[in-house]
């Protein structure tokens, strides 16, 4: 599966400075040292509806992480799936009288489009679930094999089932106690009341074939893959055990995050799947969470055909830590849209104050853990004084242009 074209990134003159991430398992801010290629694996959409805010705030935030790792010098490989067969695209299909492949096509396309709009760097690898399957047939094969899974006894549906108990630190991820895990797992796609199953949480790994549903063979019978081992199998094949980063928004830690990565050590017997686990927070609208249940979705494209411009709306996103519950609302659009304004009218300016120190600061900012308000309000302090005349440096303009477009994302570049 293509992804989408990315923008060229501007070099930036000044020192780099590594960056320091919260990493959710060991509840802490450490720094991330990846070798010459930086690895990054990002969990995608289920492609049954557009892309709102709440997607958008995630790949804006990884697409920070990939750009800082790019600003210190290294290549990076960022893998990225697509949930291209699962219940809700099915269930949409239905309802609005469409087959689930178009369905699952026709918002990919409007994802790239929309990923395009807001200047996201596109992942090297874009894998769909479907593209996906033999490697996901031969992980739950293995999983079998070594008994780290088991087939339900139910003769009509003998669905594979991955056993919690088939790691020792099954939980470290996370760091839920059971209670919580039993709620997320009933919330958040789990089947803890499937007859035959050993423990309630044991998730699936392969849906034996259902009336009006796609299945594809396998040893195990025909059918198709649980949700967990996708991102596990694609992940694996294409950036081994201990990657740099694991990434998703905060409702992805239990259960996907937790048990992609207990599906990989099962399958290798190594300790940790990634070396970092990062997670962004939940957005909301006018002090509501923002799910497509509520249908109070702010989607990415009708903005655009609102005639919103994308880099606004990044701005807007990144006015609060990535790691904060926030919420969209009218204001915070009308301040991105007012500093968007801002910026791009100090850099028409012929001269302004010498922007090392202002590279610098927003360099710092971002690599304290994307300290993403700090580092817009160091560009704010330059604007402001570039507006009114302060400073000389006939070349600062253009270096400000560079590292806000290189570094946050944001062309502020005056149109020829």
């Amino acid at each position: 599966m293509h992804s989408w074209p990315s923008p060229s990134i501007p070099s930036v003159p000044g020192p780099a400075v590594p960056i320091r991430l919260y990493d959710t398992s060991d509840e802490a801010v450490k720094p991330v040292s990846p070798g010459d290629v930086a690895t990054m694996y990002v969990c995608g959409i289920t492609p049954y509806d557009a892309t709102h805010l709440g997607h958008a705030a995630t790949y804006v935030t990884f697409d920070l992480i990939n750009r800082v790792f790019r600003d210190n010098g290294h290549d990076v490989h960022y893998v990225q799936n697509i949930t291209d067969v699962d219940d809700p695209l099915f269930e949409r299909a239905t309802r609005d009288g469409i087959d689930w492949r178009d369905l699952g096509a026709r918002e990919t396309d409007l994802f790239r489009e929309d990923m395009t709009a807001l200047r996201v760097l596109a992942p090297r690898d874009y894998i769909g679930a479907v593209e996906s399957i033999d490697e996901v047939v031969e992980a739950v094969g293995k999983l079998l094999a070594n008994g780290s899974a088991y087939v339900v006894d139910d003769a009509q549906f003998p669905d594979v089932y991955f056993s919690v108990d088939a790691t020792t630190q099954f939980g470290y991820e996370s760091g839920y106690d059971a209670e919580t895990m039993a709620k997320f797992f009933a919330e958040r796609g789990g089947d803890p009341d499937r007859p035959g199953k050993r423990n309630k949480l044991d998730a699936l790994l392969w849906r034996a074939a259902r009336d009006g549903e796609p299945s594809w063979d396998s040893p195990m019978g025909p059918g198709r893959p649980g949700w967990h081992i996708e991102c596990s199998a694609i992940a694996l094949n294409r950036l081994g055990m201990a990657f740099d980063v694991q990434g998703g928004g905060s409702d992805l830690i239990f259960p996907h995050h937790e048990f992609s990565a207990a599906h990989a050590e099962a399958l290798t017997g190594e300790r940790r799947f990634a070396r970092h686990y990062v997670h962004t927070g939940m957005i909301g609208l006018d002090g509501e969470k923002m799910s497509k249940s509520l249908g109070n979705l702010v989607l990415v494209s009708k903005l655009r055909a609102a005639g919103v411009d994308p880099n606004a709306v990044r701005l807007g996103l990144l006015s609060q830590h990535y790691r904060a519950d926030r919420m969209w609302t009218d204001p915070v659009l009308v301040e991105g849209e007012r500093r968007l304004a801002i910026w791009r009218r100090a850099a028409k300016s012929t001269s302004g104050p010498d922007a090392a120190d202002t590279v610098a600061r927003l360099r710092q900012h971002l690599s304290d853990d994307l300290d993403t308000p700090k580092a817009l309000a160091a560009v704010d302090a330059w604007a402001a004084d570039a507006i009114l005349g302060i400073g000389s440096s006939a070349t600062a303009p253009q270096v400000i242009i560079a590292a806000v477009d290189a570094l946050l994302g944001v062309d502020i570049a005056p149109v020829s």
